[in-house]
């Protein structure tokens, strides 16, 4: 780990109950796309505001490619799940931070995914924004997620079989953002049974609807192995940071959903279950 990340989590000493330890290393390969003393401080208020908050665990996301290019109402690329943790540096000393647990794809088979724990600055590398998005769930969901993770069970969550566009309504696919509504749904109705998951997934969560067309989609599919719909039965819809903001929301399970800026300040708060500017008027 070099000497910059070292200081960002040194610089982040916080005061919060539950920790554990994981190893520091694993990095998903990106290309930065901003300086790195400015990726580098972005991360460190992330981890300022998630502290501030007192967060175990909550949902992080990143926005990896430019705005115009994605469809119409999803705003973030990426999303994960990141737990305070003592992290374990390489040469052996222990400092305290937030680690992220990622579904990645595989950069050399693009229709498959594997697990990867990495670190804040790790995880805005490669953002095309500095923009964060935030979930902090309920104290009880916190706990239940740190739970997950410690037992391994995020693992007995993923499914390799990987698409951009993965249905949330069937195991058949899998994508990042999915994985964390899994790990999400594991930790609220306290079951690792896919079936029953994705029964409860039906049921409650309603996903994001791709607002592209078919024709899009059929040709995205024949040049890149990591775009297909054919878990999809009807309409093309994926789980999205906001749609997994709306759903814990709805059923006040969690604490905040705010989207954050290059300075760590709040931009968007989740209200009347949708993103609203700071100061914006809210329904009577």
């Amino acid at each position: 780990m070099n000497i910059a990340l070292k200081h960002l989590f040194g610089a982040t000493v916080l005061a919060l109950t539950v920790s554990f330890n994981v190893t520091a290393g694993s990095q998903a390969n990106q290309t930065a796309s901003h300086k790195p003393e400015k990726i580098i401080s972005f991360a460190k208020n992330v981890e300022k505001y998630a502290a501030s908050q007192g967060a175990r665990a909550f949902i992080i996301a990143r926005v990896g490619r430019p705005q115009k290019d994605l469809p119409k109402g999803i705003r973030f690329t990426h999303t994960a799940l990141a737990l305070y943790s003592d992290i374990t540096l390489d040469d052996g000393e222990l400092i305290k931070g937030y680690a992220i647990y990622n579904l990645y794809q595989k950069a050399e088979q693009l229709d498959e995914s594997q697990l990867i724990t990495d670190y804040p600055a790790d995880f805005f590398w490669g953002a095309d924004q500095l923009i964060a998005g935030v979930i902090i769930p309920t104290q009880e969901i916190q706990t239940r997620l740190i739970d997950i993770i410690t037992t391994g069970k995020n693992q007995q969550l993923h499914n390799y079989h990987y698409s951009v566009l993965a249905n949330p309504m069937n195991a058949e696919l899998q994508n990042c953002t999915e994985h964390t509504l899994d790990m999400l749904n594991a930790a609220i109705y306290q079951t690792t049974d896919i079936a029953k998951l994705k029964a409860n997934t039906k049921a409650y969560f309603t996903p994001q609807p791709v607002h592209t067309s078919r024709f899009k989609l059929m040709f995205g599919a024949m040049l890149q192995d990591d775009i297909t719909t054919k878990d999809h039965t009807a309409k093309v819809a994926t789980t999205t940071f906001t749609s997994i903001a709306q759903y814990l929301a709805k059923y006040d399970l969690a604490s905040q959903s705010v989207i954050l800026g290059g300075d760590g300040q709040v931009l968007d708060v989740m209200t009347d279950m949708t993103f609203q500017p700071i100061g914006a008027p809210t329904k009577s």
